[in-house]
């Protein structure tokens, strides 16, 4: 009786999340050709995708399966993300796909920026010296420092007493 249960169970768990994942899927659908670029930052990794995408609005901008704003919750990420393009005056010209995991929301929203520099610079080459100049192709390669032996954080250590 008791296997029974765990089997309904297990199949109503299954059921809800296959009805989960269909949720996004309502979302724009980019078609065709497109530019590929990774960024980097801290512990964060974007794989960034434009589309030619005529008529872009802040629909074109997919991350993670999700709308730019519905994933990043204040707009300073969401200028953090459209500095690129903001730069290079190709917003509005190009749809813009994102799967980036690892690290917290500030940095992935900087390694999405990279990503997207890198990619405009592989469609046109002479958006490079206007995105070198605003610092934009540059990998920020600060990352936390590790624990050492003997301290309790990277440099910090532990308290001492003289008597």
């Amino acid at each position: 009786m008791a296997t029974k249960t765990a089997v309904k169970a297990s199949k109503e768990k299954q059921s809800t999340r296959s009805q989960k994942k269909s949720v996004n899927t309502s979302l724009v659908s980019f078609d065709g050709e497109y530019f590929y670029a990774v960024g980097r930052r801290k512990s964060a990794v974007a794989q960034v995708r434009i589309y030619k995408y005529e008529g872009a609005d802040e629909k074109a901008y997919v991350v993670n399966e999700k709308l730019m704003k519905d994933y990043f919750p204040t707009s300073n990420e969401w200028d953090i993300f459209l500095e690129s393009l903001r730069v290079s005056g190709m917003e509005g010209r190009y749809g813009v796909s994102v799967l980036v995991r690892g690290g917290g929301i500030s940095g992935q929203a900087q390694a999405i920026r990279l990503g997207l520099a890198r990619a405009l610079t592989k469609m046109d080459e002479g958006l490079k010296p206007v995105l070198k100049a605003q610092g934009l192709l540059t990998r920020d390669a600060r990352v936390v420092e590790r624990k050492k032996p003997g301290l309790r954080k990277a440099r910090r250590s532990p308290q001492w007493s003289k008597r």
